[in-house]
């Protein structure tokens, strides 16, 4: 059963975690479970950006210092996924460390009515679905055993924050007052971080450990950067939606910064852990406001890659990863690893600070959904298996009947030009039984 605290100060977070977490045997980083003083936790969430807009990942228009920074002071998977190319269900994967299938949000809206009141029938359709998920244990309910308090900021899809275990958050949900995918919580970062340094001003005056969720609008449309950064990028580019595009990134960047000089500020960087993840890709359509077909939404690595980067100053080793595959469905066993937390046996992931279990993985799965989705079985478009050099893409035969299956090399072919499925039969058919055998669990 999950246990959700009575709401109390409507405050806003960020996902940043502090502590002080001592040495153990093990080879991974691990806070024993007699630690009385476990690391800060904070979840760092892009939102809407492509794998490749970084400086980091080899971008030569986009300035990103900040996280280029950080992410040569962290364990940096380049080649790593999220399960599904659409915010909602990438969300639910990154707090539940489940596949979509699994926690039941496949998409953003339940079919409902657009007619008429279109908020009250929304909320009605959906209100089932998140009942169903409030059932779900999410990582603030498990953080719960080691005493941490929960801060939700940004984007949240699922009602009110509690129903993700937070202790406090941003975001009521309440469809009558404009709640959908974050309400207040939109605020974060394009206003600045002041709920953020009061949600970590409360856990330090409660001597509590914390979990901060920072799931800021941004990069997402609306494309509204500030003035300055927009003239910067206009003399790169004669699209304007590009500069638009490219500002909001750098804007994204900065508040990132400005979190981190908070917590260095505050002496917490030492006892954090920081995830950084973007819930899905994007690809800018350089004549208007709006993303290419084969981003988000798709199936395609450019909607479904993303950096995913760990960083515990001191105990994590820094490591600029190539080639090592990973997947936001492992990033809640690696926290609770960390902790000494027992891994439910329903997730699917793996501690990535376990050379060995990393190292044995061949591969993991990914899903696309309809939007507006009914039931799994009606609203399937794709099923992806990704298992190195190999990535195949399933098109469902009902609802994508004229589409073919395509496999790709995604180590030579990385931006999936050349669908080698025709010359791959045995290839085609090994990694479509294993997608059978991970639907049927």
């Amino acid at each position: 059963m999950k246990i959700i605290k009575k709401l109390t100060l409507g405050i806003f977070a960020l996902s940043v975690l502090i502590s002080c977490g001592k040495e153990t045997k093990k080879e991974t980083a691990s806070v024993s479970k007699k630690d009385q003083n476990p690391p800060n936790i904070v979840f760092i969430l892009s939102d809407d950006q492509s794998w490749t807009d970084y400086g980091f990942m080899g971008d030569k228009n986009i300035e990103t210092p900040r996280i280029d920074q950080f992410a040569k002071e962290s364990l940096t998977f380049k080649k790593a996924y999220v399960p599904t190319p659409l915010c909602s269900p990438s969300l639910a994967t990154i707090i539940t460390g489940l596949y979509p299938k699994d926690h039941g949000i496949i998409g953003n809206d339940k079919v409902y009515d657009r007619k008429g009141n279109r908020k009250e029938n929304r909320a009605k359709a959906y209100k089932p679905v998140i009942e169903a998920f409030e059932k779900q244990t999410t990582l603030a309910d498990m953080l719960k055993e080691k005493g941490y308090l929960s801060f939700q900021t940004g984007k949240w899809w699922h009602g009110n924050h509690k129903v993700g275990g937070f202790d406090y958050g941003m975001t009521h949900g309440d469809p009558k007052r404009g709640g959908r995918h974050g309400d207040y919580g939109l605020k974060i970062g394009r206003t600045g971080l002041d709920t953020i340094n009061n949600y970590v001003d409360l856990a330090l005056k409660e001597k509590k450990p914390f979990f901060l969720w920072y799931a800021p609008f941004l990069p997402h449309r609306p494309h509204t950067p500030p003035q300055r950064l927009l003239d910067k990028y206009l003399k790169k580019t004669d699209s304007e939606s590009l500069a638009k595009y490219w500002a909001m990134i750098e804007w994204f960047d900065e508040t990132c910064g400005r979190l981190f000089d908070m917590f260095e500020e505050k002496g917490l960087t030492e006892n954090t852990l920081f995830v950084y993840v973007c819930d899905n890709g994007w690809a800018q359509n350089p004549k208007k406001d709006g993303y290419l077909k084969h981003s988000k939404r798709a199936p395609y690595d450019m909607g479904i890659r993303t950096p995913i980067m760990y960083k515990w100053k001191g105990k994590i080793t820094p490591k600029m990863d190539n080639s090592t595959i990973s997947s936001s469905i492992d990033m809640v066993p690696t926290v609770l690893d960390i902790l000494g937390i027992e891994k439910p046996e329903n997730l699917p992931g793996i501690n990535v600070l376990d050379e060995k279990a990393l190292n044995e993985r061949k591969g993991f799965f990914g899903e696309v959904y309809a939007h507006d989705f009914e039931t799994i079985e009606n609203s399937m478009y794709y099923n992806m298996a990704i298992f190195p050099p190999y990535k195949i893409i399933v098109p469902d035969p009902v609802r994508k009947k004229n589409e073919v299956v395509q496999l790709f090399n995604i180590d030579t072919d990385p931006f999936e030009k050349n669908n080698i499925a025709e010359n791959n039969p045995e290839i085609v058919k090994d990694l479509q039984e294993k997608i059978k055998a991970f639907r049927s669990k």
